[in-house]
């Protein structure tokens, strides 16, 4: 098998396969050379260092697959088959040429790969990405807004900032099926703690347990009193496990690090469901959701058709088309209170604040005003309270400002459609947050070659002007 290249080659010099002429047009080629390979090694190739026995993993290649994988929404094992049966992914991932005799890695690694590039490394490869772009960017107009000039101060730029929710993949939280799952998790447990030699097992009823389960769920209709009376016995049953494991522990029999930690969410859930069945209540606080993701929250948007998605929330800044993921958290919190910190971090790379603030109303806050005025920043919107007699708002202006904020919504809707923040299929909470960092460095890469694309649409057009001729006619 051919070794892997640290840096960058052209496609010159990438051994094609016979009878193949690759082109350099071709979106991968163009995406691969956006990107500071080297650098990008130099700075992380620690994280794939070699262990005994197994052959090290570079950089490239890993950081390769994963933008693969957000671009297209392979699964890990579809992953590692197209790189080997496509010369175009193979030279995007650093092969020095066509190899398709076996695979270039094993699919669970996809696993590690997302674990080590972290949210935090992923940010800084963004970075990365977004200063060579503005490098070889030509910006042949420069904005023309007058708010972003403001002539005193320094201030200059717009950024626009918004959240939202990249909902996981579970299933739609309901008591009664939560309670039901984690019985059937307890009931595994002590399957896994008894010893025929101790004599009979526990009794657990699991059989009555699924049976009163599923004369529920087969029902078309729901009344209250169904409901309560169907997580009365869930509860019941899922007591009688715990305790009958409670038992087998103080015997001494030991459980895996990855059995514990399920056991301590089966006590969670059992607790917080007693507490809504006891109060009558549908709230309690850090609700579990999922026996299998227990880190996931219902984050409430009021949305039409969708009052409350179960992922993580986000952040996120877009300046000059370029995205940024600012803040992640699996839970709910008031995205007002992270304003400051995108202006200091924008401060930061660029040297100055942005003369402008797009936001949604919910940002419009006491301290965030306070805050924008202090610093010569203008944030959008009307001012809080009653409007003032006599006083008028430029309408256009407001107009205006909603009309360019409506890009990051132009950049959350690309994101979940095509870059694989619409449904987030990782079950660990760093692959989860790992998913939707890369999300983000895709959307900038797409970004890069659209305007690679249309430069060279323009060149075409100036060069060879009779061909569109001819193509019109």
């Amino acid at each position: 098998m051919y070794r892997y290249s640290n840096g960058q080659i052209s496609l010159s010099d990438f051994k094609q396969p016979v009878g193949m002429n690759l082109k350099e047009s071709n979106r991968w080629v163009k995406k691969a050379q956006t990107i500071p390979w080297l650098e990008i090694e130099k700075r992380y190739a620690a994280l794939f260092t070699n262990r005994k026995g197994n052959v090290a993993k570079p950089l490239r290649l890993a950081l390769g697959a994963c933008i693969i994988q957000a671009e297209y929404g392979y699964s890990d094992e579809e992953t590692a088959l197209q790189i080997q049966e496509n010369p175009y992914l193979q030279y995007f991932c650093g092969y020095p040429g066509y190899d398709d005799e076996k695979l270039p890695f094993d699919p669970s690694l996809m696993v590690y790969f997302r674990k080590r590039l972290t949210p935090e490394i992923l940010g800084e490869i963004n970075e990365m990405i977004l200063r060579d772009a503005k490098e070889h960017q030509a910006k042949e107009d420069d904005d023309d807004d007058s708010d972003d000039t403001p002539g005193t101060g320094g201030n200059r730029g717009t950024m626009i900032v918004d959240a939202t929710c990249a909902p996981s993949n579970i299933h739609y939280p309901q008591d009664v099926s939560l309670l039901n799952e984690a019985r059937e998790n307890a009931e595994k447990l002590l399957d896994a703690l008894h010893d025929p030699a101790d004599g009979k097992k526990p009794r657990t009823y699991r059989k009555r347990a699924r049976k009163d389960y599923l004369k529920y769920a087969r029902c078309r209709k729901h009344t209250a009193k169904m409901t309560r009376k169907a997580i009365g016995k869930q509860l019941s049953y899922l007591w009688r496990d715990l305790k009958a494991i409670d038992d087998k522990l103080l015997l001494g029999k030991p459980l895996t690090a990855r059995q514990v930690e399920r056991l301590n969410t089966l006590r969670t859930i059992y607790e917080q469901q007693t507490y809504l069945y006891d109060n009558r209540t549908h709230s309690v606080p850090d609700r579990i959701v999922s026996v299998s993701q227990p880190f996931v929250r219902p984050i409430v948007r009021g949305k039409a058709g969708k009052p409350a998605e179960f992922g993580a929330k986000l952040d996120v800044s877009v300046v000059d088309g370029w995205t940024r993921l600012e803040y992640c958290s699996f839970d709910a919190y008031n995205e007002a209170g992270n304003l400051q910190e995108m202006a200091e971090r924008f401060r930061e790379r660029e040297g100055h604040y942005p003369s402008r603030i797009l936001a949604d109303k919910i940002y419009r806050n006491r301290e965030n005003l306070s805050y924008c005025k202090e610093h010569g920043i203008r944030l959008s919107g009307p001012a809080l309270g009653r409007p003032r007699n006599g006083g008028t708002r430029d309408k256009t202006q407001d107009y205006r400002d909603e009309c360019e904020r409506v890009e990051v919504e132009r950049r959350f809707s690309l994101a979940k459609r095509k870059c694989g923040m619409g449904l987030v299929t990782a079950k660990l909470r760093e692959t989860a947050a790992h998913v939707i960092a890369m999300s983000i460095l895709v959307l900038n890469l797409r970004r890069i070659q659209c305007a690679l694309l249309c430069l060279l649409a323009g060149l075409l057009v100036i060069f060879w002007p009779q061909k569109k001729l001819a193509v019109v006619q």
